[in-house]
């Protein structure tokens, strides 16, 4: 038989602290603050069993269930010595939900519960000489969040009636209406039940609980609560559970209080008791803002003597818990009641701070503070934010694609943004979508916004690459390039508009709001070294210029996992040689325009491997399609037509003869350097040059040379007798005699499927995890922002593949050409270098797979290190 209630009270508790998934969160902590001692409302709570079973009814309670929870309530009237539907002195209760994983405001709460015309007379007999206008104020609230909640009266329509009261009254707030002023409010209450339902107010307080009880279970499939498991990752629990707790109240007279503190300052993380209070209010008081709460630290002017009692609680608390506490408390006559706690949610540099100072103070472990923190979190110490004091005019909102907080005047082609920015002004970057001819612009931008694109956009990825801000997948945004304005829901934006972009939240605001800059302190240096203590993943880089470089090293990045030449190649002092290279009808202009690039690609290498000195650096060597490198306009096909000495029209054919209708399964990676083998031989010399350049001034360069886009063993297996066959002379050239990897990247569904064949020509495997997810599920990650939203909000995905690894699908073929590259090839070096490398959930299945590292953008190397140590924490337990 299944048991559907719990109950805590009189010192006892039938759960504990253990069974957040039974009692959910508040329950459980609920029964851990009865067993040991914490003075708490006695109540029961109905487990998240109930409420799947109840929904998967639709609605319909087993036979059973309610007869429980009378047993249970008769228990707490045992307890409190009073009775649930008595005229004299009454039981009252609240009804509140609580899931396994905290979701504050999300779902529905009653309070109150019990009160009705008769009863309410036995809450004025209690001998309170305020107690006819706390009986008034109890029992309309109750009118109020039962009617909204339950029966489905507009909140608005009685909010309306409340302003309508107070006006008759000549008060400002609620708390000023006197008892009669109150009464009439109950009374116009009532009517708007009836009016919206055709029905009275229900009077019977076991109806009251019974109708509260299932809207609460209802509750947890609301559409507020679907979005905020959605946007917070949460997956896998069955339901809400149910807490009914008896009521105590903090608006009974001026002995009353009700509060919500937290045990360190969740913004800081200092070690201070910080919250506030409310004199004579109920708890809603102090989140609807109805009344200003006073600050934590005055409630001994009107209590005395309570200050201390909530500090030593505080001590308890977090001494039992081991972390940082939300409490929200209620007191009563003078008696200090506790209705909830929780682990607090904190800043990120307030979870590293905690996390570092309760080891040093004995409260926790250092393998407990790595669990504790985030990784996510510490985008924020490495980021600026802005100012959360400031005023924020938000007019859209976007894919969060690269962390930040930017600034600047609003311009719509990246030459304009290059020139503006030469000129002193801070520019945003406001695109359609991104290409890589924007590579200036971007690199000068203080932020980036666009109206297409998804979070590995070509926008996403080169702007975590740079560390600039960046906010995606805009589809309210409208741009027109002719007019040079942009519409984004009402609001108009000229070029030089002020915007603000929040890379972390993806708001877009109007105007210019003041930002805070990061700062890593010792905390942060403390909690990444006990990271890397516990890691066994090492972490890389993807980086394309020697600043990334060293600003990835500076953040721990044991080497680069990705260097993208084509980035090298969009600047405008190469752009135009690369046009003549791929557009020359002849060996001799083809060599002119590789000798032009020859020394700008060498000098990029030697640049990359002094920042690296001594660390791995792995060179992807030219991947994008060839449409990329194009001139469209007929501009560019004039000018590029006189450097080649051909008639304009013979470009415009040529271009025309090389444009593809799929350009990114078409003529790009290996396949161009399988057409083009000298774009390959320049770059491969390059790298040796460089590297030999480095080994004579005392630089150890680690060059590791990685062939994009490997479909079978065969292409692979041609370029690695073609770089060994070159190496004697480029050695003896370049005067450089370290080692020389050739690898290859796995991103070809068919490469992964048959990697033992490609293990036998490859020295090691880096996973381009972005491309085979995009081949392995048939998603142009372009092109489907729109439709993995909607896939995930309708539950056919639990998150973006592009994001977060396809662990069962991609991921299996990740295993399985680990596992086969390995049995081929035993001590094969394995990676990973997609944008997966640096998402917390994905690297945990990296570890598990066996990968030797990831790679990931500079700033999100320091949540790799956290995430890997992590994963290796948990895999130890």
């Amino acid at each position: 038989m299944t048991r559907w209630t719990y109950l805590f009270g009189d010192g006892k508790a039938d759960g504990s602290g253990r069974d957040k998934a039974l009692l959910g969160g508040k329950g459980a902590n609920l029964a851990e603050m009865t067993r040991i001692g914490i003075p708490v409302p006695p109540g029961f709570t109905l487990s998240t069993d109930s409420c799947a079973t109840v929904s998967a009814a639709g609605g319909d309670w087993p036979d059973d269930l309610w007869d429980e929870v009378l047993s249970a309530l008769a228990r707490v009237e045992q307890w409190s010595g009073r009775r649930f539907g008595a005229a004299d002195d009454p039981l009252l209760v609240s009804v509140r939900s609580g899931a396994a994983v905290s979701m504050p405001g999300m779902m529905d709460t009653v309070l109150n519960l019990g009160l009705n015309r008769d009863t309410l007379k036995g809450l004025v007999q209690a001998g309170n000489p305020d107690s006819e206008r706390f009986a008034w104020d109890s029992y309309r609230r109750l009118v109020q969040m039962l009617g909204d909640v339950v029966l489905g009266v507009e909140h608005e329509a009685f909010e309306a009636e409340l302003h309508r009261a107070r006006e008759e009254a000549g008060v400002a707030t609620d708390a000023e209406l006197p008892a009669e002023g109150l009464r009439h409010v109950a009374d116009r209450f009532e009517a708007l039940v009836r009016e919206h339902t055709g029905a009275p107010f229900p009077a019977d307080p076991h109806e009251q609980l019974r109708l509260s009880i299932s809207a609460v279970f209802n509750s947890w499939d609301n559409p507020r609560a679907r979005k905020y498991r959605q946007l917070n990752d949460i997956h896998g629990l069955q339901g809400t559970a149910v807490n009914v707790q008896t009521m105590v109240f903090g608006n009974r007279g001026d002995n009353c209080a009700t509060g919500v503190c937290f045990t360190r300052d969740p913004s800081t993380g200092s070690n201070e008791f910080y919250g506030e209070f409310l004199q004579n209010a109920q708890g809603e008081d102090v989140v609807a803002g109805i009344r200003t709460p006073r600050p934590i630290d005055e409630i001994d002017s009107v209590l005395p003597g309570m200050l201390q009692q909530l500090l030593d609680t505080k001590e308890r608390l977090e001494a039992h818990f081991k972390d940082v506490q939300d409490l929200e408390f209620t007191v009563e006559d003078g008696h200090l009641y506790l209705l909830q706690t929780r682990n607090g949610k904190r800043t990120g540099p307030a979870a590293v701070r905690i996390a570092v100072e309760m080891v040093d103070e004995g409260l926790i472990d250092q393998a407990t503070a790595v669990r504790r923190v985030e990784p996510s979190a510490l985008d924020q110490l490495l980021h600026p934010t802005f100012d959360p004091s400031a005023d924020r005019h938000v007019i859209g909102k976007g894919l969060p694609a690269s962390p930040g907080a930017a600034c600047g005047q609003v311009v719509f082609d990246a030459a304009h943004a290059e020139e503006w920015a030469a000129g002193g002004k801070t520019v945003i970057l406001v695109r359609k979508e991104t290409s890589p001819e924007d590579i200036g612009g971007m690199h000068v931008a203080k932020g980036i916004l666009t109206a297409r694109g998804g979070m590995t956009s070509h926008a996403a990825v080169v702007a975590r690459g740079m560390g600039t801000c960046c906010v995606a997948g805009v589809g309210a945004l409208s741009i027109d390039a002719g007019a040079r304005t942009a519409r984004l829901g009402e609001h108009v934006l000229a070029e030089g508009d002020w915007l603000s972009l929040d890379g972390s939240s993806g708001e877009v605001m109007l105007g210019r709001v003041p930002s805070v800059e990061p700062v890593l302190a010792g905390d942060f240096r403390t909690l990444m070294q006990w990271a890397d203590e516990a890691r066994t993943l090492k972490v890389r880089t993807n980086a394309d210029t020697p600043l990334d470089a060293a600003r990835a090293r500076s953040f721990g990045a044991e080497g680069i996992g990705l260097c993208r030449t084509e980035h090298m190649f969009f600047g405008e002092d190469r752009i135009a040689a690369v046009r003549r290279m791929i557009l020359a009808d002849n060996p001799r202009q083809r060599q002119a325009a590789l000798q032009e690039l020859l020394p700008l690609q060498r000098d990029d290498f030697e640049g990359i491997f002094t920042a690296m000195d001594g660390l791995p650096v792995t060179i992807r060597l030219l991947d994008p399609p060839l449409h990329e490198f194009l001139p469209h306009t007929h501009e560019l096909q004039e000018g590029l037509a006189r450097t080649l000495g051909w008639e304009t029209a013979a470009v415009t054919a040529r271009v025309a003869e090389l444009a593809e209708a799929n350009p990114m399964l078409g003529i790009r990676g290996c396949r161009l350097g399988i057409l083009f083998p000298d774009i390959y031989d320049m770059q491969v010399r390059a790298i040796f040059e460089a590297a030999g350049r480095c080994e004579n001034k005392g630089v150890t360069a680690v060059p590791e040379i990685m062939i994009p886009l490997v479909g079978n063993a065969t292409e692979l297996d041609f370029f690695r007798k073609r770089i060994r066959n070159a190496e004697p002379a480029l050695r003896r050239d370049a005067g450089f005699s370290g080692p020389v990897l050739v690898g290859t990247m796995i991103e070809v569904p068919r490469a992964a499927l048959t990697a033992g064949e490609v293990a036998d020509v490859a020295d090691f495997f880096s996973f381009g995890t972005n491309d085979l997810t995009q081949m392995g599920l048939g998603l142009s990650r372009d092109d489907t922002g729109a439709l993995l939203s909607h896939y995930v909000a309708a539950g056919l995905y639990e998150r973006d593949p592009f994001m977060s690894l396809d662990q069962s699908g991609v991921g299996r073929m990740v295993s399985l050409a680990t596992e086969e590259g390995r049995a081929a090839r035993p001590g094969l070096k394995v990676g990973v270098c997609g944008e997966h490398g640096g998402d917390p959930r994905s690297i945990g299945f990296f570890h598990r797979t066996g990968l030797d590292y990831v790679s990931c953008s500079p700033f999100r190397v320091p949540i790799a290190r956290l995430a890997a140590a992590q994963a290796a924490l948990e895999a130890a337990r």
